[in-house]
Formats: structure tokens, sequence, C-alpha cells
């Protein structure tokens, strides 16, 4: 079970970051942004049942919680807590993990040059964005690449915060554009 180093403040006022000192996972983020997705997620499901939760993220040695506003963040990481201490830790889960992670890369039915051209952003994010995403307690993942259209979904405080929106996106299309000069990023 998980202890709480740390928790830390994120740019989205509505976000904490837990630090835990062993991880949940190895390197699988977990995402959520409404409970209906977290089924099957027991961790996700039970910080979803805290009232004013609003998303769910998690990877590695940290989960961020986002509340809706309408609560105090003292009261609510008291609550929070609970769960998280009580999660199994990513050696616990790892067989499982590792089994569902596979599943995902071969559900890809991207052609041989598209899946190319996808390692290559994947290269350039893993390096460039990710990490300071990651610092404040989110992340970002590609959900699809059609054409010359590439989305992405923001995890965890990148979800609902508004610099992400903006800011981060341009910079990230910015970035695929060396790549690639036409392309056009989306986040959904």
């Amino acid at each position: 079970m998980p202890k709480i180093a740390e928790i830390e403040p994120t740019p989205n006022p509505n976000a904490m970051k837990f630090i835990l000192r062993e991880p949940l996972t190895w390197g699988i983020t977990r995402s959520y942004d409404k409970p209906e997705q977290a089924v099957g997620d027991a961790l996700a499901m039970k910080l979803f049942d805290i009232e004013h939760v609003t998303n769910v993220f998690y990877v590695d040695h940290w989960v961020t919680v986002t509340q809706d506003g309408g609560a105090d963040w003292q009261d609510l990481m008291r609550d929070l807590a609970v769960p998280i201490r009580e999660a199994p830790s990513a050696d616990a889960n790892s067989d499982k993990l590792a089994e569902q992670s596979s599943e995902a890369m071969d559900s890809s039915k991207l052609n041989p040059a598209d899946r190319e051209r996808l390692d290559k952003i994947n290269a350039i994010l893993d390096e460039q964005i990710r990490p300071y995403l990651q610092n404040d307690g989110g992340d970002l993942y590609v959900i699809g690449l059609e054409g010359n259209k590439l989305s992405v979904h923001y995890q965890g405080a990148c979800g609902s915060c508004p610099s992400s929106l903006s800011g981060t996106l341009a910079g990230i299309e910015s970035l695929v554009r060396q790549i690639e000069p036409d392309m056009e990023v989306v986040a959904v």
C-alpha cells in the first residue's frame, strides 16, 4: 500500500498532486474524466465516490485529483488520502497492467507509414512535452492520427487547465510541425 510522501498544488487551482513513496503503476497511465470511465478501476471508483471529485489521473508515483471547486482542499485531501493509501502498489498489479498495455498496442489499426509517423511524434512528445506536464501533475496521450490531424487527450491536472488548451497545445503543434509542416493538433 503506497504511502503519501507529499501533496503539491498544481497550476490548476482545482487539482492536487499526491506524490507517493511507491508506485501505483509502472509507466501506465490511468485517466478518467467521469465515474463511468473508471468502472473496473477500484482506486478511481473510490476517489469518484468522494463528493466534488471530477477527474482522476495517476501514473507511477503520483495521483492527481481534480475537484469541481466546491470543496475546501484541506477537508477533501483528508478524504482522498484514505483510498490512495489503500490502493495496491505497482508490484501487486504489474502482471495485470502489462497485459492491458499489450492489448492496447495490438488494437492499433495504423498502416506502417502512419505508425512510423506516430513513433516520431511520440518521441518528440516524450522528450520535450510530457516531462513538463508530468511535473505539473498531468500528462497527455495521442488518441488518433488521421491524415494530417493529430488528436491528443490531456490527463490529470492538464485536462482542465486553461494553459494546456491554449499555450501548451500551440507548443505541441509547433514541435510536431517540425516533422510534418501541415500537421494540425487538436485536444479532445
